[in-house]
């Protein structure tokens, strides 16, 4: 979990690949339908252009589909999902579902700043229209309302590993694998 442009994305991979299990991304998901132009793309794309949340419905689907994938059966990394409250509740049944735990939740802590920074650049990168300045400035709005409170509720469980976002990748990496390797260990 972390803010819009924490490096999520770019660490679920790492991640994944150290404990070798498949990385679930909800954005990789939606943007692909959208590049294809399915119609969960196009209704995903309306909400993501806007700077909103794809409706838990659709989401919350697409999860319990991927989760009961035969590659996530020895486990799984979770990026952008659970998202809202109500998603906790949500994953919290299709754990039981299917016998999974949760081990961790993984909290990439940045400046507010750098992040508009870091996804105002990857915009002109990658050219995507969803990273204006004004929809990233709404998608950590949108962060703070909707996706914080369930630090605490994790936290309350025991999940919550919160390490340092900032700086180079592989530093964040090895900050990452440290923190979680201990779990692992555990």
């Amino acid at each position: 979990m972390g803010p819009p442009g924490a490096g999520k994305g770019t660490q679920a991979k790492a991640v994944a690949d150290h404990f070798g299990v498949p990385a679930i991304s909800t954005g990789d998901i939606f943007r692909a339908n959208v590049g294809q132009g399915t119609p969960l793309g196009v209704e995903a794309k309306r909400y993501m252009d806007a700077g909103e949340y794809v409706p838990d419905e659709v989401t919350n689907n697409m999860v319990r589909d991927r989760i009961a994938e035969p590659d996530a059966d020895k486990g799984f990394l979770l990026d952008g999902y659970p998202r809202t409250l109500a998603q906790v509740t949500e994953l919290d049944s299709m754990i039981d579902a299917t016998g999974h735990r949760l081990d961790a939740v993984l909290v990439l802590t940045v400046d507010q700043d750098a992040v508009v920074g870091r996804l105002l650049k990857r915009a002109e990168i990658e050219g995507r229209a969803d990273d204006t300045e004004d929809v990233i400035r709404r998608r950590l709005e949108v962060y703070a309302e909707e996706t914080e409170p369930l630090i605490a509720v994790y936290a309350e469980r025991g999940l919550v590993v919160s390490v340092d976002g900032m700086g180079e990748i592989d530093d964040v990496q090895q900050r990452i694998f440290d923190a979680l390797d201990t779990i692992a260990q555990s």
